[in-house]
Formats: C-alpha cells, structure tokens, sequence
C-alpha cells in the first residue's frame, strides 16, 4: 500500500534528518541563478532556525531540540561572522526570535521572553523578563516564529497540536499582543502551523506560509502561501486544504464557516516555513519586492521534496509565478541541509538559516564579477 511505504522510508528519512548535522557543508553543490553566489557567514551555529537582527548588526538566532539562543557577531565587518555567543541554554524550544527597541523577545513553547537592553549585555544576559506565560503547553507544533508587525504588536502563532484536529483557540491561529504582553488577541484561524511570515513593504498586509497535513498521500494536500490583509479570516484548517481539499475526517463539520483559500498552493510535504519579501537592492530589479520561501523539505514522503528556496513573484497581491531560486541541498534523495528562515541584510545580501547542517549561509549578487 503506497502510504504505508512511503511512511517507512519517511520516517527512515526523518530520524536521519534529526540526528544531526550531516557533515560536510557542499556549497558546490548549491545550484543559483547567474550572478549569485553562496558563502558561510557562520560556521558553528547548531540547530539554527529563526533570525532577527539588532540595527547594530547582532544577529540574533533561535533553535528547537537544542534550547539555545545565540547572538552572532561580525565585528569586523568582512560578512563572515567571528563569533557566536549562547545568551541562553536550557529553553523550551525557543525557535523564534524578535527585536524591538533594544529588547530580545524569544519565544519557548510556551510563553514569551523578554531580554532588555540586549546589545550591552551579550555576555551576561541574566534572567528575562516574561511578557505573556498564558500560551499552551504543547509541544507538538509548539515551537513558534515571532514577529513584529508594522502596527507595532507582537505576532505569535499557535499550531495545532496533532497532525488533524479541531481543537478549538487558540490553536491553529496567529495571535498578536503589545510588547509587554497586554491585548492578546486572534487575528487569523484555520492554520495548522505557520513558522514564518512577513508584511508587504507596500501595504503593510500580512502574508504567511502553512504545512499542511500528513497521512493523505505523497501528493496532497499541498503546503500554502497565504495573504491576510485584514484581521478575522480563516485559512480553511481542518476543514479544507489548499484550493479544494476537503479533509476525509472533519471536511463535513465546516458548516457555515468562510474560508479564505491560498495565494499560492505550494507542493506537498515540502514544508514552508521562514519566507520574507526581498527590500534590499543588491539584487536585481525582478527579485526586488517578491518573496522569498525556505522549503525546510518533506519527512514522510516517499521521495523527498523541498530542500530549497524558491521565489514568488507578485503583481499586486496576485501571485503570478513561482520558481525555484536555490537548491542542492537534496542530493539523490539524502539531505546535506535544510534550509529554515530567510533574512535580507542591510547590504542586501540574503542571509539562510540551516538547522541540519548547523550553519548560516549568504547569498550575495554581483552579476557575475
């Protein structure tokens, strides 16, 4: 029976993935339209996930298994970072990160961080603040990416806590709060797990990517882009996947419920999780405003997909094309690295976060010089 196979090497696949680093980083292999070139910008950051960086240039870098927060430091400025600093150990799956007026906000499972005046105490953090401890306690789908909004809130997801189910809010929504932990509220429902969004440079409107679910096949449902422009929307969980994948168990309890359909459906199982619209200028004018989107790659499909980064290009809020812009790090079916988050540098070059391989990579135009 095909989904029983492709569980098995699935599941082979991914306790290979969640072992640890696989060894020997292979940029040769990475494939770049011309002009681009990828580098190592740090070379000892194990389980790097989430980014977010300091205006003095701290990057700031969140983990999962290994409960660790880093700061990372390119004090001479060469784009090689030099120095890697742990500001905290034993966490809670802190995966994400945020910055905002001097304060580290790190996000555990299950309540939110803050580490004031971060920038002069890299060295000695001491203990954080906590600006909301009401989160669940789940771990499945818990670990969460943080972001602030162009409103100034804080944006924190909540993923369902199963592979299907309905288990009401505040799961399986986007949460967002003030920066000390006041006015918690849900702004989008319907969304298995979302591990990375941005904000149009433009309309300042909130585009996301969603996993979809598992244990339907090798080919469906598909993982999702989506485009929120306001609050109160819900992106279809557990009811419908993508465009038109009504669910086998819970597609006949939507009743009266409106769901907003994808922006883009993405291939199955590839796993989209940190995405950011490009605002930089090193790269040429066709990249400039677009999105780009870590495939983190599939876990239990028979053949692995993902494993890449793609870039999707917009005409307004319409996407009109998508298509793959990094890839290499599958090689005939084993995986070297998987790329996780995405962000753009005040040079414009695109820095990657790799929690297999343990590094962070960096993507540089110069047409080829």
């Amino acid at each position: 029976m095909k989904i029983f196979s492709a569980s098995l090497s699935g599941l082979f696949l991914f306790f290979s993935l969640i072992s640890g680093c696989s060894g020997q980083v292979r940029l040769d292999l990475i494939k770049l339209p011309p002009g681009f070139t990828i580098e190592i910008y740090a070379g000892n950051v194990p389980g790097a996930r989430s980014m977010a960086m300091s205006p003095g240039g701290t990057l700031f870098v969140g983990t999962r298994e290994q409960g660790k927060v880093y700061a990372v430091l390119d004090r001479d400025g060469d784009h090689r970072a030099e120095t890697v600093i742990t500001l905290g150990r034993g966490l809670n799956m802190p995966n994400g990160v945020a910055y905002k007026d001097g304060a580290l906000y790190v996000a555990e499972a299950h309540r939110i961080l803050r580490f004031p005046d971060i920038d002069n105490i890299l060295s000695l953090p001491g203990e954080p603040q906590i600006v909301n401890s009401s989160l669940p306690t789940d771990r499945h789908h818990g670990w969460k990416f943080i972001r602030f909004g162009p409103d100034g809130m804080l944006y924190v997801p909540v993923g369902a806590p199963c592979n299907i189910c309905d288990p009401g809010d505040p799961y399986a929504t986007i949460l967002r709060m003030w920066p000390d932990g006041r006015g918690q509220e849900i702004f989008a429902r319907g969304i298995r797990n979302t591990v990375g969004f941005d904000w149009h440079p433009a309309t300042g409107e909130l585009w996301f990517t969603d996993n979809g679910r598992d244990w339907l096949g090798d080919d469906q449902p598909p993982d999702e882009l989506n485009h929120a422009p306001a609050a109160g929307l819900h992106f279809g969980y557990p009811y419908r996947h993508g465009t038109d994948v009504v669910d086998p168990e819970y597609g006949r309890r939507i009743g009266q419920t409106k769901t907003t359909p994808p922006a883009l459906e993405l291939g199955a199982h590839v796993a989209p999780l940190g995405m950011r619209f490009y605002t930089g200028r090193m790269f040429p004018e066709p990249y400039r405003q677009q999105i780009f989107i870590a495939e983190h790659g599939s876990w239990n499909r028979s053949v692995p997909v993902g494993y890449r980064i793609v870039v999707v290009h917009l005409a307004g809020d319409k996407v009109t094309d998508s298509r793959v812009f990094a890839e290499g790090w599958l090689q005939e079916g084993t995986a070297w690295g998987r790329p996780v988050d995405l962000l753009v540098m005040p040079d414009g070059s695109l820095l990657v976060s790799d929690d297999h391989a343990g590094v962070i990579y960096r993507i540089r135009y110069d047409g080829g010089k």
